[in-house]
């Protein structure tokens, strides 16, 4: 992409979907330097009306009020169902966009958005937030340059009332499928998925596996059954074990096993930062550099694949990102 013409001049953006997710977004963006935050819409005006009261920012009711008042870029965090709706109705007009994850509610919707950006020329990232956590990022980077043999995320918490559109595998599971290519570097290639509904009616529990194109065995664990929120990641590598809690962002390192049993262990240095306003920077930077954002709307979609995958809705093969170990953080 050549350079944005917004590399010298406040960039005007705008939020849709003033759920727990899109007042963040709104707050963080409200805070960014070079970005004027043009507005935000929800069709509740109860919602609307709590964020510009708070951040000063103009209100509106619909997306097309908000586009009229002249955006350059939006981000969406709308219900999955909007994702496609909204995000082509941006697209056509020439406006970058940031769209939550999941990328849209089925492949074939995510292909339009991706080929719409295409054809536009214009900026498209998924909110895949957690590649942007510390913690994340500080696991990455401990087994960048070792042969990783196994990968165990878990990923469970209480129901959330707000959920009603999907079930646990494409509100949480995604996340760590996407952690899972972006760790190894290799597409999943085997999926042997277990899931059910208790208390939902969507699946609210799943188990797992896959086995990447590069031989990683890996292996998700999400619900919506356990009272407390857990976010933990290990990870198996041929010279060292780690660990690594998403929440208190705490990564340990285990090496030099000994015949004896013995080994050593090490806390690894996690830097301090938001991953939302991380994830937003990075998004500015791309629609400003014209760079390929950090998760483009393939590795969105090949997230999304899989996921659909394990829950029986097979589709054709997604457009293939390239994943570079290694690669930026």
């Amino acid at each position: 992409m050549t350079q944005s013409p917004f590399a010298g001049s406040p960039l005007r953006v705008g939020v849709v979907g003033l759920g727990v997710m899109g007042k963040n977004h709104a707050r963080v963006l409200a805070e960014l330097p070079g970005v004027t935050l043009a507005g935000v819409a929800d069709p509740d005006a109860a919602q609307v009306d709590f964020v510009t009261s708070r951040l000063g920012c103009p209100g509106f009711a619909s997306l097309e009020a908000l586009m009229d008042a002249g955006i350059d870029a939006l981000t969406i965090a709308a219900p999955t169902q909007l994702h496609t709706p909204i995000a082509l109705a941006a697209i056509a007009r020439g406006i970058h966009v940031l769209v939550e994850k999941p990328i849209a509610q089925s492949v074939e919707e995510g292909r339009r958005i991706i080929d719409a950006a295409e054809r536009a020329g214009v900026t498209l990232m998924v909110g895949h937030v957690e590649r942007f956590n510390p913690a994340v990022q500080s696991i990455r980077q401990a087994i960048a340059d070792d042969d990783i043999l196994s990968i165990q995320i878990t990923r469970v918490g209480p129901f959330p009332p707000r959920m009603s559109d999907i079930g646990v595998v494409i509100d949480l599971a995604v996340h760590d499928i996407d952690l899972i290519r972006w760790f190894t570097g290799s597409e999943i290639a085997e999926i042997q998925p277990q899931t059910n509904s208790i208390h939902a009616e969507r699946e609210d529990i799943a188990l797992l596996q896959f086995r990447t194109a590069s031989g990683v065995l890996a292996h998700i664990n999400t619900n919506w059954l356990t009272p407390f929120k857990a976010r933990t990641v290990h990870v198996a590598t041929r010279n060292k074990y780690i660990t690594g809690d998403l929440i208190t962002r705490q990564v340990t390192e285990c090496f030099d096993y000994k015949p004896d049993g013995s080994y050593s262990m090490r806390h690894l240095s996690v830097a301090y930062a938001e991953p939302l306003r991380a994830e937003l920077v990075a998004f500015i930077d791309s629609v400003r550099t014209g760079k390929a954002p950090v998760t483009g709307g393939a590795d969105g979609l090949a997230s999304l694949d899989i996921a659909m995958r394990c829950l029986g809705e097979r589709a054709a093969p997604a457009v293939q990102p390239k994943l570079v170990a290694g690669g930026r953080g």
